[in-house]
């Protein structure tokens, strides 16, 4: 394994690389080409432009026919970065605030030590995913053939994790991550003059009871044996200390783990409309978006996953999902496999994914080297 060590530190300058360039959603090119190219001087075949910015690399090794697919993801966050690091993102409003990099790292520097050492038999598939964050690039990649184009037996694919200590593994048979739904409300009256509220339709207040009657579908509406979270988000609305509004649009998230679940909270949001629009004599429109699904792990997959991680690091079966999103969902409805996390966390401090501060802990890097390596010999074993 001593060629993993000395792949260590040009894959943290490649992440350190990336992060400072970062991309958003289907536009990774600069990435992608980095990635491609590295993997191409490295003996591998390569392909291209997959669902927009996608890469697949694949290696062939010995005569065994299962196949298996590796994937990361490439996309950066519309966010501006706050970390002072000298690697930090050159791009104003724009950074690897979940990690990507250092996944993209990972599993670039598995492949590049699989191709000198491949220890294995059959055909491995190195998938690296453009849009992950809220644009659906795995569901991309699939619409583009995917599957068909590298089939997959089994698909892995892992996240770093900063409630985990660094270098701790963890999954779990069944739902992992919480399927995402986004909605968005609009409120409308006919506007009109604040001293006179009884000519005007109060889109305001409407927005008020409607805020709060949301905030009780979980706790009134679910059954207490169920996980799910209701997010009001966004407030817009008014412009004028004398006129109330003609509307008010109001945005949020669901995360819910049951389709059952999912039916019902949005069934009672809309019902919630219905009575808001009797009450306030206002119209009530709403843009629904079930946009992930829930991330659901092959039982046999997660426990494979599991055996191979703790003859790499600490392993720990996870005691329950998470209710952010992930759409590698996507990869796990069409194939069998499974989604892990990878802890990171430097303390109680660390900052969480999404926020300005964070920065991938390249401590662990190795780490997850290791666990793709591992995952790829145990499934195609020589």
């Amino acid at each position: 394994m001593n060629g993993i060590a000395d792949l260590i530190d040009p894959m943290i300058a490649f992440r350190r690389d990336i992060h400072a360039h970062p991309e958003l959603a289907f536009c990774e090119h600069r990435t992608a080409e980095r990635v491609a190219n590295m993997l191409r001087d490295a003996g591998l075949e390569v392909h291209e432009g997959i669902g927009g910015t996608g890469v697949v690399a694949v290696l062939r090794a010995g005569s065994g026919s299962r196949t298996l697919g590796l994937r990361a993801d490439m996309d950066a966050l519309p966010i501006d970065e706050m970390t002072g690091a000298p690697w930090r993102s050159t791009r104003p409003g724009c950074f690897h605030g979940c990690g990507h990099d250092g996944h993209t790292a990972m599993l670039l520097g598995a492949a590049l030590a699989l191709v000198k050492d491949p220890g294995l038999s059959g055909t491995l598939h190195f998938i690296f995913q453009p849009a992950e964050e809220g644009h659906g690039g795995a569901r991309k990649m699939i619409e583009d053939g995917l599957f068909e184009r590298f089939p997959c037996d089994r698909v892995y694919a892992l996240h770093n994790w900063p409630a985990l200590p660094a270098g701790q593994i963890a999954t779990r048979p069944g739902p992992i991550m919480g399927a995402a739904d986004k909605f968005r409300i609009t409120l409308s009256g006919k506007g009109g003059h604040a001293a006179l509220p009884h000519e005007t339709p109060d889109t305001i207040l409407a927005a008020a009871s409607v805020v709060q009657q949301l905030n009780t579908i979980v706790a009134r509406g679910v059954p207490p044996s169920a996980n799910a979270v209701l997010s009001v988000t966004e407030i817009h609305g008014g412009h004028s200390h004398n006129v109330l509004p003609e509307t008010v649009a109001l945005g949020g998230t669901v995360r819910t783990f049951d389709p059952l679940v999912q039916d019902r909270i949005e069934e009672r949001i809309r019902q919630i409309l219905r009575g808001a629009e009797a009450a306030f004599e206002v119209q009530a429109s709403l843009d629904y978006d079930r946009y992930y699904p829930a991330t659901v792990n092959d039982p046999q997959a997660a426990a494979d996953a599991l055996a191979v991680a703790q003859t790499v690091a600490d392993a720990r079966l996870a005691p329950e999902p998470a209710a952010t999103s992930e759409d590698f969902s996507f990869m796990l409805q069409a194939r069998p496999g499974a989604y892990l996390w990878l802890g990171q966390g430097c303390g109680s401090d660390s900052p969480p994914l999404h926020n300005p501060r964070y920065d991938f802990n390249d401590d662990v890097l190795e780490t997850g080297i290791r666990l793709h390596i591992a995952l790829a010999r145990h499934w195609l074993q020589d």
